[in-house]
């Protein structure tokens, strides 16, 4: 038994050397990462080392990602169900909105994921931006999910809108814009190292950041949010909300991503390429508003297809902006302000108030 009043018996021996501790050959401590060689594309510096960080704003990106968790099934849509069910619940304009909404967005997070995982992670040389990677990889297949969910509680045919993408023009055309460059980065012959294959890398993160999450969906995202704000279809709605929160952070990290790939590849940002990118701006939002024709013929909701040309040329010359072009369309506005409160706007309870409690981890509901 063992008792703490006991005299030790005998001095305690002399520690013995560990035969493990030997002396570390220099060329080994060697290879302990020195932050400032770190670099977001062609680094050296072992990717399997997390710290020093030097890319300290990936990192933050990727604790607030995780304080932002989140799962479909916490929302409860029995309300949506009542509504859809009811022959007098939402209009026929309302309910094509809904389902063209879905048939985009249901194929979209897993190109989004699948752009990450098979491609841009491979290239990316710096530990921290891949740790962000990843958790944004893991959130498209949440957003997935919710669009499953959303699909599966509405009885709607699950064939009709996951194929959607090869049945509707508008949605085909978008899809058709992106695929080319999922498939430069994810070919295995592709590596980075030669401005071209550089310039390619860069393009792909522009194009996925700045015009797939940062335009590509905000057409569905306003259509959504402004049932809720009509209180229809409020279970879909909140989710919308928890979905444009995450892909709001994947923007911004995906411009952090490009504007540090500039600062240190500066050969990369010639003229010619600039104009490549702006060409390719133009064709996003018109692309973009011939989805917005085609989800709402009529108008719907107080709403209608050219409202949205002046949102998307809004947002298009705010994402231009932030990775250093010029405003692409003169004197625009923002005709949905609501959409910047939305964004903007730390929130202690759900918009839409369907459920009791936040699920955010340690705190409230952020959209930083």
């Amino acid at each position: 038994m063992l008792n703490w009043d006991d005299e030790p018996t005998s001095a305690p021996s002399a520690p013995q050397a560990d035969a493990n501790l030997a002396i570390v050959p220099a060329a080994e401590v060697a290879k302990r990462v020195n932050a400032d060689d770190k670099r977001i594309i062609n680094g050296q510096t072992d990717v399997n080392q997390l710290v020093p960080f030097k890319y300290k704003w990936a990192w933050d990106k990727y604790l607030a990602g995780c304080a932002n968790h989140w799962m479909p099934q916490e929302v409860n849509m029995q309300r949506d169900i009542e509504l859809w069910k009811s022959p007098n619940g939402l209009s026929e304009d309302e309910r094509r909105l809904v389902k063209r909404n879905l048939g985009f967005f249901v194929t979209a997070d897993s190109l989004a994921a699948n752009n990450i995982v098979l491609g841009t992670y491979r290239h990316i040389t710096a530990p921290e931006c891949r740790q962000y990677l990843l958790r944004q990889a893991f959130e498209e297949a949440i957003h997935t999910h919710a669009y499953q969910y959303i699909v599966e509680s509405l009885g709607l045919d699950e064939a009709e809108i996951f194929n959607a993408y090869n049945e509707v023009k508008s949605i085909h055309d978008k899809d058709q814009f992106l695929i080319p460059f999922i498939d430069t980065l994810t070919d295995p012959e592709f590596k980075t190292g030669t401005t071209e294959n550089d310039q390619k890398l860069l393009k792909s993160i522009i194009v996925f950041a700045c015009l797939m999450e940062g335009l590509f969906f905000y057409v569905g995202f306003t259509q959504i949010l402004a049932l809720g704000r009509q209180n229809k279809m409020t279970g879909a709605a909140e989710q919308y909300q928890y979905i444009l929160r995450d892909e709001s952070m994947h923007v911004n990290f995906g411009i952090d991503v490009i504007n540090t790939i500039k600062m240190e590849n500066p050969q990369l940002w010639t003229s010619e390429f600039r104009e490549e990118i702006k060409a390719l701006f133009i064709e996003a939002v018109d692309l973009e508003y011939r989805y917005a024709e085609d989800t709402m013929p009529r108008g719907v909701l107080g709403l209608n297809a050219p409202m949205f040309k002046g949102y998307l040329r809004f947002i298009a010359n705010r994402r231009a902006v932030q990775i250093g072009l010029e405003p692409l369309f003169p004197n625009e506005e923002n005709p949905f302000p609501w959409m910047s409160e939305m964004i903007d706007l730390k929130k202690e309870r759900n918009f839409f108030e369907t459920r009791v409690t936040e699920y955010q981890t340690g705190g409230t509901l952020s959209w930083d």
